[in-house]
């Protein structure tokens, strides 16, 4: 009904009409194009290491096999294939699961509603996207507490407005006051009015991603979402080496859609994996061969992107650590393994266990973007708002990580070489004993020369003491704010809209509200 509503006002062209006045008087935020790195990747790994990996990975899908539960149709597709089926155990022949995994693109493009803000996966590209799924919220004034819708909204708002951020997400926080088989729909429901850049379906449940994908052909026609990637979700492997009905019901109903999914491995070292880093690599390797050759039996030639979600674990307290050198050598690892396989990868993020915005969250969030930005990362789920080990999105520390992938940026642009680059007229113009503040060179370059925050201080001692000497987390508290005055909502085709609204309604009217 939802969609008949959506091609009725386009074909008398009222919506259009509306839409187009509105994109006339509506203000653009600026959104810098997705990472395109002029840098190398930082490579750990030998020749005979990875071989070795690769090959104790295919030795493990053959002798120990995996686990596919509650799904006897994932275990008939298995066996169809040639992998030996004992109950829901699959062990998969050496060689099988690597070729199906030839079909997947190495590269894709998820199409967004505003074209301009479209992002290519893949390649020596990088996409970053914000945190996703922590149950509560942080900020300086009301502390930590559960998410609501609200919260939800104003993520979205503050994502769409971060120059740095390519991509909305999924479940930036878990709005707990919707009932849990009713909350996709409204979070869906942001990402496509409240933004236009692209965004995440839903993977709580299968119908859930059935809605996704029908909300999905409301927003950009049902006909574009069967030959265009308009979404991308994510599928957490239960590792150690399980792959459940309800991940697995998502990924099956996003691939016969023709829409990405990225297939993760969720290891905690130590805990899901082995301790050592060949180990865990050996384990990733083939939770993800497994997972990326099914979703190729579901449809090949659907997209997918290889995910490494790993962090180490203190040996005294069980909590996950962040930052560490171990979770840096398996992402560069990884990195190698994916580049490998040909297929586009997703790891890191703003990864901290602080429990606030402070240096302990500031240490471990630079070495964890910087690892996957060196390690080769073509999509960075987590890169702002991430804070206490995934359980919270902080609104400061979102914007202070959006304002430091600033400086991912300029990094991957690498080192300029060209005339003007090689500044030889400044050089002859100061000469010995000189400075270069009023030289020409300087003076048409400076404007671009140096990145720089938007939310640090970079005044004297005495102007910031006189302003109140406040700390970062104080000036991200006031950007915060000021962003959210300052919101306007992108423009979009009233029709479509109405056609969402009641598709919405539709579903809430269908099912009784339940929070389990």
């Amino acid at each position: 009904m939802a969609e008949a509503t959506a091609a009725r006002r386009r074909s008398r062209g009222s919506g259009g009409g509306a839409a187009r006045r509105a994109e006339r008087t509506a203000i653009s935020t600026e959104t810098a194009k997705y990472i395109e790195r002029n840098i190398p990747n930082l490579e750990i790994l030998n020749e005979e290491a990875l071989e070795i990996i690769e090959t104790n990975a295919e030795q493990v899908l053959e002798e120990i096999g995996v686990n596919f539960v509650n799904n006897p149709a994932a275990l008939d597709r298995w066996r169809d294939a040639g992998a030996d089926i004992d109950g829901e155990r699959v062990r998969i022949p050496k060689g099988l699961a690597r070729q199906l995994c030839s079909t997947a693109p190495s590269t894709f493009t998820q199409h967004a509603r505003n074209p301009s803000r479209s992002v290519e996966i893949g390649g020596r590209n990088l996409v970053l996207a914000p945190v996703y799924g922590p149950p509560f919220v942080h900020d300086m004034e009301k502390g930590r507490r559960y998410a609501t819708m609200a919260d939800f909204e104003n993520f979205v708002k503050l994502g769409y407005m971060s120059k740095w951020l390519h991509h909305s997400g999924g479940t930036v926080c878990e709005p707990t006051d919707i009932p849990v088989n009713k909350r996709h729909l409204d979070m869906l429901m942001a990402h496509m009015t409240l933004s236009d850049k692209p965004f995440m379906g839903s993977v709580t449940e299968p119908s859930r991603a059935q809605d996704s994908v029908d909300m999905a052909g409301i927003l950009f026609g049902k006909d574009v979402v069967q030959q265009k990637t308009v979404m991308t979700s994510l599928i957490n492997i239960n590792s150690p080496l399980t792959f459940d009905d309800v991940m697995m019901g998502a990924l099956e109903v996003y691939a016969q859609n023709n829409q990405a999914s990225i297939i993760s491995p969720f290891i905690v070292g130590g805990a899901m994996a082995p301790v050592s880093v060949a180990g865990t690599l050996t384990q990733v390797m083939a939770e993800v061969l497994a997972g990326i050759a099914y979703s190729q039996l579901i449809r090949p030639g659907a997209p997918v992107i290889m995910g490494a979600f790993v962090t180490s674990i203190d040996m005294n307290s069980g909590a996950p650590t962040f930052g560490t050198p171990e979770a840096a050598h398996i992402t560069y690892g990884a990195g190698q393994l994916a580049r490998r396989l040909g297929l586009p990868y997703r790891s890191a993020g703003s990864f901290c266990g602080s429990k606030l915005p402070d240096a302990q969250a500031a240490y471990e969030t630079a070495n964890s973007l910087n690892m996957g930005l060196l390690a080769g990362v073509n999509f960075m789920l987590h890169s702002c708002g991430w804070m206490e080990g995934g359980l919270v999105a902080s609104f400061e520390k979102f914007v202070m990580d959006a304002d430091q992938l600033g400086t991912l940026h300029h990094l991957a642009k690498g080192v300029a070489m060209d005339e003007n680059a090689q500044a030889m007229d400044a050089l002859r113009e100061v000469g010995p004993g000189g400075h270069f503040l009023g030289c020409a060179h300087t003076q048409a370059n400076f404007k671009e020369a140096f990145w720089r925050s938007d939310l640090f201080d970079y005044k004297p001692y005495e102007t910031w003491s006189e302003e109140g000497a406040r700390d970062t987390a104080s000036f991200a508290n006031a950007r915060v704010k000021r962003l959210l005055e300052t919101y306007q909502k992108p423009a979009m085709d009233p029709g479509i809209e109405e056609a969402l609204q009641a598709y919405v309604a539709q579903k809430k009217e269908s099912m009784p509200d339940s929070f389990t």
